[in-house]
């Protein structure tokens, strides 16, 4: 059950991710910079705040905030992201990526954390 709902998240990670809460992480191959992820999910998200860590060039995390997020579920908020990394995803550019995904709301109801 759980592999055919994040395969739904995208097709390619039928087999790889591990899910929990609102956090889900995959494994890929590459190098790239959290910069880059940053600005990559800012330009396919407009009015989106995303904050990535990683300075190994492998490992990211990134906590990314937007409105659009409201009303969507967690499989819908995430393949915003992807949406907005295009490529990048399919082409195994990030290698491992853990998303948090929250509305303004949310994150102003954690203190901005």
């Amino acid at each position: 059950m759980q592999r055919a709902l994040l395969s739904v998240l995208h097709p390619a990670y039928a087999d790889g991710p591990c899910k929990t809460a609102n956090v889900v992480q995959y494994h890929q191959t590459d190098m790239t910079r959290a910069e880059d992820i940053q600005r990559l999910i800012e330009a396919g998200l407009p009015g989106a705040q995303a904050h990535v860590r990683g300075d190994d060039g492998q490992h990211f995390e990134a906590l990314i905030v937007s409105a659009e997020f409201a009303g969507k579920s967690l499989v819908q908020q995430h393949q915003l992201v992807y949406r907005a990394l295009g490529q990048n995803m399919q082409d195994a550019v990030i290698h491992a990526l853990a998303l948090r995904t929250l509305t303004p709301e949310q994150h102003a109801a954690e203190g901005g954390r």
